[in-house]
């Protein structure tokens, strides 16, 4: 006996090879789903990552901005803190001038002579004052000159004044303050001293 198919068989071999193709193509989408969320998740883990390093940088940041702004408010303190001292030494160290200038002017001073106003500003003085002739305010030039705290004596102005209806002599005079030696502060305060 001969057995013949009727049935269509080049039919259902299509819908086989179409069923192994849909499942086929269903594989593939579904790897292909897989691949594509893996990169995804990977991706999204890397910048993750990065945007936490970025945040620590940026608060490292922060903290370093802070401690600079410290450290300058510490350079600005240093800095005022250094210039008084400079101004705290340089009136100690300038302490005694001023009893050296007065006790000089005292003893330097010729009786014939009145001295109205001492100015100081840094080294420079300035006298101005009276004098009954002009022989008195060149003696005392020349008794300024000699001393050895003061130096360089300018005469600025002498002109006739009348006070009380008595000529006089008023002057200004400009005189350098010296700093002297060592030896020079003890003879000043032997004499000082002795008197």
């Amino acid at each position: 006996m001969i057995l013949i198919n009727l049935l269509p068989h080049r039919e259902l071999k299509r819908k086989a090879r179409q069923q192994q193709i849909a499942v086929l193509a269903g594989v593939v989408s579904l790897f292909g789903i897989m691949i594509v969320w893996a990169v995804h998740s990977v991706i999204i883990d890397k910048i993750e990552y990065q945007n936490g390093r970025n945040q620590y940088m940026n608060d490292q940041i922060a903290v370093l901005d802070k401690q600079i702004e410290e450290i300058r408010e510490i350079k600005a303190q240093t800095k005022e803190l250094l210039a008084r001292k400079e101004v705290v030494e340089t009136l100690q160290s300038s302490r005694s001038e001023v009893v050296y200038l007065l006790d000089q002017l005292v003893r330097l001073l010729p009786d014939g002579v009145y001295l109205q106003s001492v100015k100081q500003e840094g080294r420079n003085i300035n006298l101005v004052g009276f004098a009954q002739s002009n022989a008195w305010v060149s003696t005392l030039m020349r008794n300024l000159e000699s001393s050895p705290w003061l130096e360089s004596p300018v005469l600025v102005e002498i002109k006739a004044v009348s006070i009380d209806s008595i000529r006089q002599n008023e002057f200004n005079l400009n005189i350098k303050l010296m700093q002297p030696s060592d030896d020079t502060e003890d003879v000043s305060v032997n004499v000082a001293g002795g008197s």
